[in-house]
Formats: structure tokens, sequence, C-alpha cells
């Protein structure tokens, strides 16, 4: 599978290639990561014929929008398409208020004396698609998402939603999206609104297919592109050899979930198939699916997973996880 094919963008205007990078890692997610590393790590993709970048300004609190911002600018802006995400704004911790984003404070090592601070409305929207842009040093976004809105929902359509809508009617944006980790409520946005995409992280990936009844079927049938992200599950596809590292949903690895994924790594192995080239490649084959996004901490983690898309694997491998109840019958497979 070529990484760098360039598809089209659901409805829009807009292609992109099949591989994406994201920034969660470039803004110390879990691990500090230098500046010059993080550039290094931008300036690989897009030499590698990479041209989807997904950020947001939760992640470092607004280090890894600088840090994209950085190498992109210097790129010639049509060749590529840029996300980012409305939803928190980063402030100083003593004017976070009721609308601290807990969880999300605490993530980022090395980071900015910041926190991320919940705010869907209107107002704050606008604010913050104008920071993101004064940190990216870019003159346009191409695709927008709320991020995270899983407790907001009604902020998100009335305060959030609204706010993009005009931006897109003005060509400020091309896309207006939504990015979570859950399936129903993106189904929801599907019924209810106008989406141009979804950022899908861990719900359609060769472990949990939460996204395939319900969410993917609409989103094909009203041309919404999906981009998927998580596709390791937060890192247990990928350290399934190391227990301490193999996480599901940024938590410590249930047992369910470590005896599936053993399951599917035993089939990978009976093939010579590396469990990550399958994890990569498996959600492309939905029609729904425009492009997957890894993050990356490094350029030889970046070269890996662009090894991985390429890797070849043979048809038997999807027939044996079908036959042995490991992925649903119905999966479309490449």
């Amino acid at each position: 599978m070529d990484p760098t094919e360039r598809v089209p963008f659901g409805r829009t205007s807009l292609t992109t290639t099949r591989l994406g990078l994201g920034s969660a890692p470039l803004g110390g997610l879990f691990n500090p990561v230098p500046d010059a590393t993080a550039h290094g790590v931008v300036q690989h993709a897009y030499d590698s014929g990479l041209r989807f970048f997904d950020t947001a300004p939760l992640y470092g609190y607004g280090s890894a929008e600088q840090r994209m911002g950085h190498v992109l600018a210097q790129q010639p802006r049509n060749e590529l398409v840029l996300a980012t995400k409305v939803g928190r704004l980063i402030r100083p911790r003593e004017a976070a208020g009721t609308g601290l984003d807990a969880e999300g404070a605490g993530q980022f090592l090395d980071a900015p004396p910041l926190v991320p601070v919940f705010d869907f409305s209107y107002d704050a929207v606008m604010r913050s698609f104008e920071e993101s842009l004064e940190r990216l040093g870019m003159n346009r976004i191409d695709v927008l998402h709320i991020h995270d809105p899983d407790n907001h929902y009604d902020q998100a359509l009335d305060g959030a939603y609204k706010a993009l809508d005009k931006l897109r009617s003005e060509g400020t944006i091309k896309a207006l999206g939504s990015g979570m980790n859950q399936a129903e409520m993106l189904a929801r946005f599907a019924r209810e609104g106008d989406f141009d995409c979804f950022l899908v992280a861990g719900r359609y990936t060769l472990l949990d297919q939460a996204a395939l009844p319900e969410l993917l079927p609409i989103c094909e049938q009203k041309r919404i592109a999906i981009i998927i992200g998580g596709v390791y599950n937060s890192g247990i596809l990928a350290n399934l050899d190391n227990l301490e590292r193999a996480t599901f949903n940024y938590q410590p690895a249930e047992q369910r979930w470590l005896d599936k994924a053993r399951a599917i790594k035993a089939v990978c192995d009976r093939h010579n198939v590396p469990l990550q080239a399958a994890a990569l490649q498996f959600p492309l084959a939905h029609p729904a699916v425009a492009v997957v996004l890894t993050g990356a901490r490094s350029v030889e983690e970046l070269d890996q997973n662009l090894a991985f898309m390429r890797q070849p694997i043979p048809a038997d491998l999807w027939a044996e996880l079908k036959s042995t109840g490991l992925l649903p019958a119905e999966a479309p497979t490449p």
C-alpha cells in the first residue's frame, strides 16, 4: 500500500495522502521531545511525500502547533492539508476556573506552564482559531475539528459548530469536522449536522471496530471523510511484547484486549507480517476512510511506519482473521 497515494477527502475540494502525521507525540505526550527532533520529524514526513498533518492546541499546550508550523510554513501551502482543533483554550492555570481539563493537564511533558481549558462557546472557538493561526505562523487552516466534546454536546453544536460553519461558509476553512475517541457521538453529529469529516481515534482498528456498525455506513452514505487515529489503540498493538507499555485507550490494557491482541498477532506471525503493518493497513480498506494518522517521536519511528504501510499482506491473513472471529465478516479488508 502506497502511503503517499493521493485520494479525495470526502466531498471537499481537498485531496490527501493515505498516511498522515499526527502530532500528539511531538507535543511531548508521555515523553519529552526536543524542538530539533520534532522539527526533523515534520520535515522528514514532508520530504517522504506525506501531505496530511494533524495537530491541536491540546498537544503540548500549544507547542505541537508551533513545532509543526515552524516547518510547514516553509513548504508550498497548496501542497499540504493542515488540520487542527477547537474546544480547548490554552491558559495559565490560575485562569482555568471550572473549565480545566484535568485529565489533559498532566499528559504532556516539558510543555509550557499552561493548562487546557474546555470551552466550546462561539466566541471561544473563534479565539482558539486565531490563536492556532498565530502559533502555526500560517495564514490558513484547511480542516478544523471540534475536539473531544464528550461532555459538552449541546455547547459544541450550539457554539463551536456554528462558529466553524461560519468559517466554512466564508471560505476561511475547507472542512468542518470533529475528533473523538468514541463513535456514538460522532454518529449523532453526522445525523444532526453538516460535517465534512471526522477524526475517529481508536474506534476503527484491527482490535476495536466500534465504528463499523453505525458511524461508518452513515459517513459513507453522506460522503463524510474519515480520518483514523489511534491505529495502535494507544500502544497495545505496537508494544504487545512489553506489557508495561501495553496500553489500550490510554489506560493499562484489560486482559480481554491483551488476549485478543495476542491472538491477532499469532495470525500475523503465521503469515510473516508485522502486527503493526496489519494495524496500519486494515482501516484504509473501508470506503469511508481517507487517511490514517500515526504519530512519531523520531525519524526512525516515522520510517518504520512508512515501511509498515508498504508491507505486502497476503489475502489469506485477512481471511484467517475473519474465519477465527477476530475480525467481523462484514469488515472490508485490503
